[in-house]
């Protein structure tokens, strides 16, 4: 009936976005979109659990991060980051495209997660395994 079909349309305007048919802006998740999205250069920005057990699971990401110009960056929590795609845990999310007004504000995350991040790959690689 009527309400069946006013709560499906509200249902497609709030999960996808909206009713005309354009591309939703979600925080994508799952370890293996993550990597598809970052080798096609869709990603704008990828955040990293630390805490991903076992760590094999994500060690590769950063250097593939960099071989293809992706900023990314390391937070704390999967469990945090899992609470942004309403999940339990996640082990990377990242960015694809955002609204026109917050563009501004994530190219200053982006500049100084690339400081922080991307062009302190060989530092941090050095420090990370205690070795040389």
């Amino acid at each position: 009936g009527r309400a069946g079909r006013v709560g499906k349309q509200w249902y497609q305007r709030r999960v996808r976005g909206t009713e005309s048919g354009k591309k939703p802006m979600f925080v994508k998740y799952g370890l293996n979109h993550v990597t598809a999205l970052v080798e096609k250069k869709k990603a704008q920005l990828v955040v990293i659990a630390h805490d991903v057990d076992p760590i094999e699971l994500v060690v590769w990401l950063p250097a593939l991060c960099r071989k293809m110009n992706v900023p990314y960056c390391i937070v704390k929590g999967k469990a945090r980051l899992g609470q942004l795609v309403h999940k339990k845990n996640a082990a990377a999310v990242c960015l694809t495209s955002v609204r026109p007004d917050d563009k501004n504000a994530l190219n200053n995350l982006i500049g100084s997660v690339k400081t922080n991040y991307n062009d302190r790959f060989d530092e941090i690689r050095k420090t990370w395994g205690g070795g040389n």
